[in-house]
Protein backbone atom coordinates (compact mmCIF):
# COMPACT_ATOMS: atom_id res chain seq x y z
CA UNK A 1 0.00 0.00 0.00
CA UNK A 2 1.54 3.56 -0.71
CA UNK A 3 1.03 6.40 1.54
CA UNK A 4 -1.12 9.21 0.66
CA UNK A 5 -2.42 12.16 2.72
CA UNK A 6 -5.71 9.69 3.66
CA UNK A 7 -3.70 6.99 4.82
CA UNK A 8 -1.99 8.86 6.72
CA UNK A 9 -5.16 10.87 8.44
CA UNK A 10 -6.27 7.46 9.39
CA UNK A 11 -3.72 5.89 10.97
CA UNK A 12 -2.35 8.99 13.38
CA UNK A 13 -3.06 7.89 16.45
CA UNK A 14 -6.85 9.51 18.04
CA UNK A 15 -5.10 9.66 21.39
CA UNK A 16 -1.12 10.19 21.65
CA UNK A 17 1.05 8.31 23.67
CA UNK A 18 4.68 7.84 24.54
CA UNK A 19 6.79 7.23 21.07
CA UNK A 20 8.64 4.02 21.58
CA UNK A 21 6.85 2.80 24.69
CA UNK A 22 7.24 -0.77 23.79
CA UNK A 23 11.46 -0.63 24.33
CA UNK A 24 10.95 0.57 27.54
CA UNK A 25 10.19 -1.08 30.65
CA UNK A 26 6.58 -0.99 31.44
CA UNK A 27 4.99 -0.61 34.57
CA UNK A 28 2.28 0.44 36.24
CA UNK A 29 1.18 1.89 40.28
CA UNK A 30 -1.87 2.31 42.39
CA UNK A 31 -1.97 5.95 44.24
CA UNK A 32 -3.38 4.24 46.79
CA UNK A 33 -6.21 6.15 49.08
CA UNK A 34 -7.89 5.45 52.16
CA UNK A 35 -10.42 6.97 53.76
CA UNK A 36 -10.06 7.24 57.55
CA UNK A 37 -11.89 9.08 60.11
CA UNK A 38 -13.32 11.58 57.07
CA UNK A 39 -9.96 12.51 55.56
CA UNK A 40 -8.23 10.87 52.63
CA UNK A 41 -4.88 9.28 53.28
CA UNK A 42 -2.12 7.77 51.10
CA UNK A 43 -1.13 4.49 51.15
CA UNK A 44 2.68 3.65 51.16
CA UNK A 45 4.45 0.57 51.05
CA UNK A 46 8.20 0.32 52.39
CA UNK A 47 10.07 -2.36 50.14
CA UNK A 48 11.46 -5.34 51.83
CA UNK A 49 14.87 -5.64 52.26
CA UNK A 50 14.97 -8.96 50.04
CA UNK A 51 14.02 -7.22 46.70
CA UNK A 52 15.39 -3.96 44.40
CA UNK A 53 15.61 -0.81 46.23
CA UNK A 54 14.83 -2.66 49.25
CA UNK A 55 14.20 0.24 52.04
CA UNK A 56 12.75 2.73 49.94
CA UNK A 57 8.80 4.10 49.73
CA UNK A 58 7.14 3.58 47.30
CA UNK A 59 3.06 3.14 46.01
CA UNK A 60 1.85 -0.62 44.92
CA UNK A 61 2.53 -1.60 41.72
CA UNK A 62 5.08 -3.44 39.48
CA UNK A 63 5.69 -4.58 35.92
CA UNK A 64 3.19 -4.85 32.71
CA UNK A 65 3.20 -8.51 31.98
CA UNK A 66 1.31 -9.02 28.64
CA UNK A 67 0.93 -12.08 28.96
CA UNK A 68 -0.79 -11.67 32.09
CA UNK A 69 -2.36 -8.38 31.83
CA UNK A 70 -4.65 -7.04 29.51
CA UNK A 71 -3.77 -3.37 30.18
CA UNK A 72 -1.63 -1.02 32.82
CA UNK A 73 -4.79 -0.76 35.11
CA UNK A 74 -4.88 -4.48 35.24
CA UNK A 75 -1.54 -4.52 35.99
CA UNK A 76 -1.37 -1.69 38.91
CA UNK A 77 -5.08 -3.77 40.64
CA UNK A 78 -3.04 -7.52 40.15
CA UNK A 79 0.43 -6.02 41.66
CA UNK A 80 -1.82 -4.50 44.33
CA UNK A 81 -3.74 -7.43 45.35
CA UNK A 82 -1.02 -9.55 45.88
CA UNK A 83 1.48 -7.25 47.28
CA UNK A 84 -1.24 -6.11 49.83
CA UNK A 85 -3.27 -8.87 49.99
CA UNK A 86 -6.47 -7.15 49.74
CA UNK A 87 -9.23 -8.91 47.00
CA UNK A 88 -9.96 -6.88 43.74
CA UNK A 89 -13.05 -5.90 44.41
CA UNK A 90 -11.88 -3.71 47.44
CA UNK A 91 -10.48 -1.62 45.08
CA UNK A 92 -11.97 1.12 42.92
CA UNK A 93 -9.87 2.97 40.00
CA UNK A 94 -10.87 6.54 39.58
CA UNK A 95 -8.77 7.16 36.90
CA UNK A 96 -5.59 7.03 35.02
CA UNK A 97 -2.93 9.95 35.39
CA UNK A 98 -0.36 10.74 33.10
CA UNK A 99 2.33 8.57 32.17
CA UNK A 100 5.74 8.92 33.96
CA UNK A 101 8.53 8.46 31.85
CA UNK A 102 11.74 7.91 33.97
CA UNK A 103 15.33 8.34 32.44
CA UNK A 104 16.21 5.34 33.00
CA UNK A 105 14.58 3.98 30.85
CA UNK A 106 11.12 2.92 32.87
CA UNK A 107 7.85 4.00 31.90
CA UNK A 108 5.11 4.53 35.20
CA UNK A 109 1.58 4.48 34.69
CA UNK A 110 0.12 5.37 37.94
CA UNK A 111 -3.67 4.64 38.47
CA UNK A 112 -5.64 6.68 41.03
CA UNK A 113 -7.63 4.16 43.11
CA UNK A 114 -9.60 3.90 46.78
CA UNK A 115 -9.01 1.11 49.07
CA UNK A 116 -12.36 0.08 50.96
CA UNK A 117 -10.90 -0.70 54.06
CA UNK A 118 -11.57 0.93 57.49
CA UNK A 119 -7.43 0.76 58.54
CA UNK A 120 -4.16 -0.95 57.34
CA UNK A 121 -4.90 -3.78 59.95
CA UNK A 122 -7.04 -5.35 57.61
CA UNK A 123 -4.42 -6.34 54.91
CA UNK A 124 -2.83 -9.08 54.58
CA UNK A 125 0.57 -7.68 53.12
CA UNK A 126 3.20 -10.31 51.16
CA UNK A 127 6.53 -9.92 53.48
CA UNK A 128 8.21 -11.13 50.89
CA UNK A 129 8.25 -8.11 48.80
CA UNK A 130 6.59 -5.57 51.14
CA UNK A 131 8.29 -4.53 54.82
CA UNK A 132 5.30 -2.38 56.00
CA UNK A 133 3.10 -0.31 54.71
CA UNK A 134 1.50 3.65 56.57
CA UNK A 135 -1.41 5.64 56.22
CA UNK A 136 -0.31 9.58 55.66
CA UNK A 137 -2.76 11.92 55.38
CA UNK A 138 -2.55 13.98 51.84
CA UNK A 139 -3.07 17.21 53.74
CA UNK A 140 0.06 16.43 55.09
CA UNK A 141 1.58 16.85 51.49
CA UNK A 142 -0.26 19.76 50.81
CA UNK A 143 1.17 21.55 54.10
CA UNK A 144 4.32 20.38 53.61
CA UNK A 145 6.31 21.36 50.32
CA UNK A 146 9.24 19.01 49.11
CA UNK A 147 12.57 19.99 48.85
CA UNK A 148 13.96 19.71 45.12
CA UNK A 149 17.02 19.08 43.77
CA UNK A 150 18.46 17.77 40.66
CA UNK A 151 20.25 15.36 38.49
CA UNK A 152 21.75 15.59 35.13
CA UNK A 153 20.86 12.32 33.11
CA UNK A 154 23.42 11.74 29.93
CA UNK A 155 23.15 9.40 26.91
CA UNK A 156 26.13 7.42 27.22
CA UNK A 157 27.62 5.92 23.86
CA UNK A 158 30.58 3.48 26.21
CA UNK A 159 29.90 1.31 28.92
CA UNK A 160 31.99 -0.76 31.12
CA UNK A 161 31.11 -4.76 31.45
CA UNK A 162 31.75 -6.37 34.57
CA UNK A 163 35.42 -7.69 33.99
CA UNK A 164 36.18 -4.08 33.78
CA UNK A 165 36.53 -4.19 29.51
CA UNK A 166 34.81 -1.68 27.54
CA UNK A 167 31.45 -2.35 25.40
CA UNK A 168 30.70 0.18 22.67
CA UNK A 169 26.95 0.76 22.40
CA UNK A 170 27.12 3.42 19.78
CA UNK A 171 29.78 2.83 17.17
CA UNK A 172 30.58 6.48 16.81
CA UNK A 173 33.39 6.20 14.85
CA UNK A 174 31.93 3.60 12.50
CA UNK A 175 28.80 5.91 11.93
CA UNK A 176 31.02 8.97 10.97
CA UNK A 177 29.05 10.78 14.08
CA UNK A 178 30.46 14.19 15.22
CA UNK A 179 32.78 14.48 17.91
CA UNK A 180 30.85 15.48 20.43
CA UNK A 181 29.15 12.33 20.15
CA UNK A 182 32.02 10.42 21.18
CA UNK A 183 31.74 10.93 24.94
CA UNK A 184 28.69 11.55 27.13
CA UNK A 185 25.96 14.08 25.86
CA UNK A 186 22.69 15.50 26.57
CA UNK A 187 22.63 16.15 30.64
CA UNK A 188 18.99 17.94 30.91
CA UNK A 189 18.82 18.43 34.27
CA UNK A 190 15.48 16.67 36.17
CA UNK A 191 13.93 17.64 39.00
CA UNK A 192 14.14 15.35 41.96
CA UNK A 193 11.24 16.08 44.50
CA UNK A 194 11.67 14.60 48.74
CA UNK A 195 9.47 14.65 51.21
CA UNK A 196 10.52 14.56 54.64
CA UNK A 197 7.46 12.43 56.77
CA UNK A 198 7.30 11.60 60.13
CA UNK A 199 7.15 8.07 58.67
CA UNK A 200 9.92 7.98 56.18
CA UNK A 201 11.81 9.89 53.84
CA UNK A 202 9.87 9.94 50.45
CA UNK A 203 11.59 10.59 47.45
CA UNK A 204 12.47 10.10 43.55
CA UNK A 205 9.49 8.85 41.47
CA UNK A 206 6.84 7.95 44.08
CA UNK A 207 7.72 11.48 44.80
CA UNK A 208 7.20 12.66 41.89
CA UNK A 209 3.81 11.55 41.45
CA UNK A 210 2.66 12.72 44.60
CA UNK A 211 3.73 15.98 43.89
CA UNK A 212 2.02 15.96 40.08
CA UNK A 213 -1.11 14.48 41.64
CA UNK A 214 -1.50 17.97 44.34
CA UNK A 215 -0.78 19.44 41.40
CA UNK A 216 -4.29 18.09 39.95
CA UNK A 217 -6.13 19.69 42.31
CA UNK A 218 -4.57 22.96 42.44
CA UNK A 219 -5.24 23.54 38.52
CA UNK A 220 -8.72 22.50 39.33
CA UNK A 221 -8.88 25.41 41.80
CA UNK A 222 -6.94 27.55 40.25
CA UNK A 223 -9.66 26.71 37.24
CA UNK A 224 -12.73 27.21 39.70
CA UNK A 225 -11.25 30.25 41.46
CA UNK A 226 -11.01 32.27 37.80
CA UNK A 227 -14.83 30.75 36.95
CA UNK A 228 -15.45 32.92 40.15
CA UNK A 229 -13.79 35.88 39.37
CA UNK A 230 -15.43 36.28 35.82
Amino acid sequence: MSININTIKTQLPKCPGIMGKSEFINTAVLVSLVLKAGELHFLFEERSSSIRQGGEICFPGGFYQKDIDNSFEQTAIRETTEELGINASKIEILGPMDTLLAPIGVTIDPFVGVLHIDDIFQLNINNHEVARVFLLPVSYFQKHAPEIYQVKPMAHPVDSTPDGKTKVLLPFEKLGLPKRYHQPWGGVPMNIYVYHTPEAMIWGLTAKIVYYFLLLYENQKKCSDSLITK
